[in-house]
């Protein structure tokens, strides 16, 4: 049976794997939105809070004394590539990716919150610290797209309804 410190050292390389995946899913879905500046703009500015992200819980993974699992990092950059690739294939993209990134954003701050108190448990409190700052940036992400998936969604029916209009990037 795994201890509270083994769950905490295995939950903070998953964290730092699934940063690793949305870095990847962010920048690809930013990368080919054209024509919603504001999406896009919020995706490629929580892409940068993302890299930094990453890097705060690798030095709480080196500071406990272990290293991130290079494994879960490539399976998550390899499944961000898989979902970038088959929002090439789909006309309403923008709505989809949209929706994805929102359900993303409510896995990370379930991961932040068990880390959380994970953190507590174990008595590291840099690592509980560094954690309620991330979440901050998660729920702050979430929320956003909470208030934009409504125009995200208007502003791609009425770009499919104008013939010369390109909807889907």
């Amino acid at each position: 049976m795994a201890t509270a410190e083994e769950r905490l050292m295995e939950w903070l390389r998953d964290a730092h794997a699934m940063e690793e995946q949305a870095e990847q899913m962010l920048s690809s879905t930013a990368g080919r939105l054209q024509n919603y500046p504001e999406l896009r703009a919020e995706l490629e500015r929580h892409c940068e809070e993302t890299r930094q992200q990453a890097a705060m819980v690798r030095s709480c993974i080196e500071r406990r004394g272990g290293s991130t699992s290079s494994l879960k990092d490539i399976a998550g950059k390899v499944t961000a590539i898989g979902q970038g690739l088959s929002g090439m294939f789909v006309g309403d993209e923008v709505v989809k990716a949209a929706m994805a990134s929102y359900t993303f954003e409510q896995m990370e701050i379930a991961s932040y919150k068990t880390l959380i108190a994970t953190a507590e448990i174990v008595g590291d409190n840099e690592t509980k610290r560094v954690c309620e700052e991330i979440l901050r940036q998660e729920e702050s992400m979430a929320s956003w797209l909470d208030r934009s998936l409504g125009a995200v969604t208007r502003d791609y029916l009425a770009r499919e309804a104008t013939p010369e209009a390109t909807a889907k990037h």
